[in-house]
Parts: C-alpha cells; structure tokens; sequence
C-alpha cells in the first residue's frame, strides 16, 4: 500500500469538495461547473499516474546525491524535521518562482492555472512534466544531508498544506496572513488581470513573497486563468499545448541564440524583430466570457458514470500500485487515461470521440474478461465487465443517434 500522505489524504480532497458544493447549493452561488471540475480532477489523476513512472526523477535523483554528495548526516528528531519544512517551502517557493518565470518549465506549471474558476478542484489540477522542471531545485537539500525519506513526507505536507487555500469561500484571515499563505494570497496567484501575474508564490509561507518582492495583496477580485485560454477539457491536450506552440515558434525563430532566450526567458519574450516583450494585456471584464460547453444532461450523467469508474481505478491503482508488474502498470494507466480524456471529448462533442469510445468500451471490458481467463480470476469479473458492456455501449448508441454532434461549442457569460 502506498503510504504517500497525498495519495491517503485524498479521501479529505473530496470531503472539502463536497463541504464546497453544500456551500454552493445554499449560497446559490455558482462556485463548480461539471466540465471545469472533471477537468481538474482528471489532470490530478493524470499527474498522479504519470507520477508513478516519473517519480524516478524527483525521488530517484533526490536519494542518489544524498548517497553519493551528502556533507553531514543530519539525524532525525523534531528540531530537523521543522527545518526541513522551512527549507523545503523555500525550495519549492524558488522552484514556484522560476516555473512562472523561465518559458520552458511554465510548460510543466501552466496547467494549474489554465482553470477560469477557482476551488478546491482547481488544487488537484496539476501538469504532469513539471517535475521535470523543478525537482532540482530540491537537491540542495539531499547535498546538505537530508534523509530522502524526511524529505518525500515534508514535501508532501508542503503539497497537502496548499490545498485549503483554493477556494473563494473563506475571506481574509487577518494576523494570519502576515506570514502564513491564504485562500486571499492565493487567489492573487490564480488571478490574469496584470497586477496579479507572478506574484504570491508561496506554499506555505508567504514570508517569502514579501522577503524577495513577489508579495500582491489581494484587492479587487482576481479573474482567473492565464492569458490565453486553453479552451479544452481535454486533460492530456492541456499538458501539450504550451509545447505544441512554443514549437510553432521556435521553428519561426532562425537564430539559435533566440532560440535559447525563447524557452529560458519569462513567457511573453520574442525577439525584437518578432515584435519584442508581450506583456499580459489589460482584461475587459465588461465583455469577458469563460470557456464553457453547452452539452445534454442525459451525455454529462454518462460522463458522470464513466468517470466515476475511473475515479475508483485510479484510487484502487494508487493504493495497489506496488503490487503491480510494470505492464500491468501501463495497462491500468492507459485505460484510465484514455477514459477521463474521452471524457473531455464527450463534453467538446468531437465527432471523432463517439467511435473512440465505443472502441475504448469494447477493448476495456474484452481486456478485463481475457485477463479474468489467464489469472483464472473470480468469476464475477467476468459477469461485471459483461453488465458494463452492455451498459455502456447500449448508454452510448442512444446518445450517438440523440445527441447532435456537430453542435457548436457555446462560451457563457461569467456570472
């Protein structure tokens, strides 16, 4: 079982979600929209999959310096443990920092922001290469001396510690604030209007924010996102598209040296002779609209029902994960991508997601009953992959010749 205190805190994520809709029910205030919040969740789950192979970077490295570079042999007990939580949020506020100022590692960090709403959801949604970008900005640490595995539980407190200040359901905390991050601190963070961009970047404490000049206090209400918007609730599509286009323009750019400024230098930065700095335009809140997606309730419920399949897998996976031969690991991951991103198509309405999925149905549950026959497996796998064929693909030939899948996308007025 895996004891990673983020994957066994999951149960409160989805408690706090819960706390949030009761709020959003009696308050009659629109705080979640059902495409914004399957999207967030499902970019959670795949950075925690992806995490599964790529946490080689980040911890593998991490314990091979301290074996090989480390000074001192720090000891365990209370007094190192507390240093290491400061020293940990400090690295991660600098590791913050450089992933909204250098081009190429806010590639990894700009799905967290890419959401125009703000709630707890918003916190799982997280990109899946970042820690390519930011796991060295920890070694420091290990080369100090220590232990990897003080290090994994402090920064999972640090991660965890971040997720009650998504939310616009809690004001300003007053003394607090002075030196602790806040759901107000953090709002500033998530906002695009151009006095909140690249400020607050603190985890825990924003002591840091204000000792380096990075500190916004939060005024008027912050219009959340990044300056150009994503526009799909594709999870696996919203991890690429930063990188998709700064290729577009690296191929535009003939001089290597720009070339090089273009992928380290703050996102915004061109050439002269490409039209120079763009900075973050002004947003015309009068005329501004969210990205959203009119689609049927009798599609968002078969959503609804798919994903909540994948959100027991993934839970079962996380928490079997050791347990699982690296194939079945990619066999398990590959299925729970591929559903929460048809999941995403379904609420786009692509044409080409209607065959997909029911490809995707058909190969699931043949898959499951095979693999029941070769582990000689309890027969109720079977019968369950059987009942869910049925379900599913008779549930998705009605939609298919219900649903009118060339209907445009319609974009809302923010409420």
């Amino acid at each position: 079982m895996d004891i990673n205190p983020i994957v066994l805190s999951i149960p409160i994520y989805f408690l706090l979600i819960g706390i949030e809709l009761i709020i959003q029910q009696i308050s009659r205030k629109k705080i979640y929209r059902l495409n914004d919040a399957v999207t967030n969740i499902s970019c959670g789950i795949t950075q925690q999959l992806t995490g599964v192979f790529l946490k080689i970077v980040g911890v593998g490295v991490y314990y091979m310096v301290y074996e090989y570079l480390a000074i001192f042999e720090i000891p365990s007990n209370w007094l190192t443990f507390v240093i290491l939580f400061f020293a940990v949020d400090f690295c991660y506020y600098w590791a913050h920092r450089m992933s909204h100022e250098i081009n190429l590692f806010w590639g990894g960090h700009v799905v967290h922001h890419q959401s125009e709403d703000y709630n707890f959801s918003v916190a799982l949604r997280q990109g899946s290469f970042q820690i390519l970008w930011t796991f060295a900005f920890n070694l420091p640490l290990a080369v100090i001396g220590f232990d990897p595995v003080n290090f994994v539980f402090v920064s999972a407190l640090v991660t965890i510690y971040q997720f009650w200040i998504h939310t616009e359901t809690i004001g300003k905390m007053g003394f607090i604030e002075k030196f602790m991050n806040t759901p107000s601190h953090h709002r500033v963070h998530h906002g695009r209007d151009p006095k909140y961009i690249d400020k607050n970047h603190a985890g825990v404490f924003i002591i840091w924010d204000k000792m380096f000049g990075t500190f916004q206090k939060e005024e008027e209400r912050p219009t959340y996102g990044i300056t150009k918007p994503i526009n799909s609730w594709n999870p696996v599509w919203v991890n690429l598209d930063h990188y998709v286009w700064m290729w577009g323009y690296l191929k535009k750019i003939p001089k290597w040296k720009d070339k090089l400024k273009f992928m380290f230098y703050k996102p915004g930065w061109f050439p002269e002779y490409m039209g120079g700095y763009q900075p973050a335009p002004e947003i015309d809140k009068a005329h501004y609209k969210k990205f959203n997606t009119l689609t049927p309730t009798p599609l968002n419920l078969y959503v609804l029902f798919q994903y909540l399949i994948a959100l027991g897998a993934t839970a079962f996976f996380l928490f079997q994960q050791a347990n699982f031969s690296s194939w079945e690991k990619i066999a398990f991951v590959v299925a729970i991508i591929a559903t929460i991103m048809n999941c995403g198509a379904l609420f786009e309405m692509k044409n080409w997601v209607w065959l997909l999925e029911k490809a995707r149905i058909l190969a699931l549950s043949a898959g499951v009953i095979a693999l029941s026959y070769y582990l000689n497996l309890n027969h109720w796998f079977i019968i369950v992959s059987i009942a869910y064929f049925v379900v599913s693909m008779s549930w998705m030939i009605l939609l298919n010749f219900s649903v009118n899948k060339n209907q445009p996308l319609v974009t809302l007025k923010e409420s």
